[in-house]
């Protein structure tokens, strides 16, 4: 095999979907780590989270941000609060986790409400927000392309022992609905980039 088959094969590779789960909510349950990678990997991520430790309320997108770093840690009903806060806030991204949440649980009538409550977030006019000044990653550049080629591979989606131990800092509130909720805290990003 060439040089240039071997690239249109790896590249070939890397873009094409991955083949569908045997059951819809495997499907589910893999779409929602694939989309909290990608909310990870957003430029944006750290300063949101950082807004949502500074300011916490009205924080949707940090909310979105911690719900996504929560679920790829395994905390899914931490990740469920931090998903209703950040849909409540108007997120139809937070929104979309939800019904993908829901539906990997095999609770389709949750998530077909989650799914229209989307669409209709996604129809609402949105606020012009200002870009973070200096976007830096949430989490190391390594963990990302980790994540992300597993999704693609279609593997079980896993943060590192030392990314789950600077989750495992976070303070912790009890909640009568969704049991224990990891809060953010100022130095989660320095934590995360120190990981």
């Amino acid at each position: 095999m060439t040089t240039s088959q071997a690239e249109t094969v790896y590249w070939r590779r890397l873009t094409a979907a991955p083949a569908p789960y045997p059951s819809a909510h495997q499907q589910a349950g893999h779409e929602l780590d694939l989309l909290c990678s990608l909310i990870l990997a957003a430029p944006a991520a750290a300063p949101a989270i950082e807004q949502l430790a500074d300011h916490g309320h009205d924080q949707p997108e940090g909310a979105l941000v911690l719900g996504a770093l929560l679920h790829l840690a395994g905390h899914r009903d931490g990740s469920r609060f931090w998903w209703e806060f950040a849909a409540g806030g108007g997120s139809h991204t937070a929104a979309s986790c939800l019904s993908l949440h829901h539906h990997s649980l095999g609770e389709p009538r949750d998530g077909d409400f989650w799914r229209s409550q989307a669409e209709q977030l996604a129809r609402r006019p949105r606020p012009a927000r200002r870009s973070p000044a200096v976007p830096r990653p949430l989490v190391p550049h390594a963990v990302r392309a980790d994540l992300l080629a597993r999704c693609q591979e279609g593997l079980d989606v896993r943060l590192p022992p030392r990314i789950l131990a600077a989750i495992g800092q976070l303070p912790v509130d009890d909640d009568e609905d969704h049991g224990e909720v990891p809060r953010s805290h100022p130095d989660l990003v320095h934590w995360l980039a120190g990981a």
